[in-house]
């Protein structure tokens, strides 16, 4: 009796199991939405630049000239240019004593390898430095943040396949964007000159 429950069970478990699976199979696939990639910064509407930009490529004109051509986007990070994203961000960070703006937009003045500046200064620096090395601009982007202090900060994007990177004045390391602590508010556009764009997401 007790083998003719155990059977009567084993081959009911099997019907209801195999029922499940075939109604399973039979349903259609729901489709799912495009998630936003994390590694990559979300590029929102256009903005105007920060006057200071502004008054920065008037005073270096060659940092901001104008490209008629735009070709490629994010460019192979390489063993190569991942070694000289590092040196270049723990050389300038070291190479500027960091000195603060008591002045507010005053005393706002975007300049390359100063002896003594703040962040402001070490991006540009930074961007200066690559553009020398030959990185293309188009993927060399300042982006203004706002810190957890409330305060504005200025840091270099730089857009690679492997997702986007920060040089950051704060620290030597280079960290993706979506693990720096930061509200991003805009950017330099990658592919239209003079031009800066609002940021569609936070990082974490």
């Amino acid at each position: 009796m007790q083998r003719t429950s155990g059977s009567i069970i084993a081959t009911a478990i099997v019907i209801i199991i195999g029922g499940v699976q075939w109604a399973g199979a039979a349903l259609p696939a729901v489709p799912r939405a495009p998630q936003a990639d994390p590694a990559r910064i979300e590029l929102g509407r256009p903005a105007l630049p920060p006057l200071t930009y502004t008054a920065f490529c008037l005073r270096y004109q060659a940092e901001c000239r104008p490209r008629r051509f735009f070709r490629g986007g994010p460019i192979r990070l390489t063993e190569k240019r991942w070694a000289e994203l590092r040196e270049v961000n723990r050389a300038v960070n070291l190479a500027i004593e960091p000195a603060r703006n008591e002045l507010g937009l005053a005393g706002e003045a975007w300049t390359i390898n100063p002896a003594r500046g703040d962040c402001n200064d070490y991006a540009v620096s930074k961007r200066h430095e690559l553009l020398r090395r030959g990185w293309p601009a188009r993927v060399l982007l300042l982006s203004e943040v706002v810190v957890s202090s409330g305060e504005h900060h200025l840091v270099l994007l730089m857009r690679t396949r492997s997702g986007d990177l920060v040089l950051d004045n704060l620290t030597l390391q280079v960290k993706p964007w979506s693990r720096t602590p930061y509200r991003w508010v805009r950017v330099q556009s990658p592919g239209r000159d003079g031009l800066w764009v609002t940021i569609g997401r936070e990082g974490v």
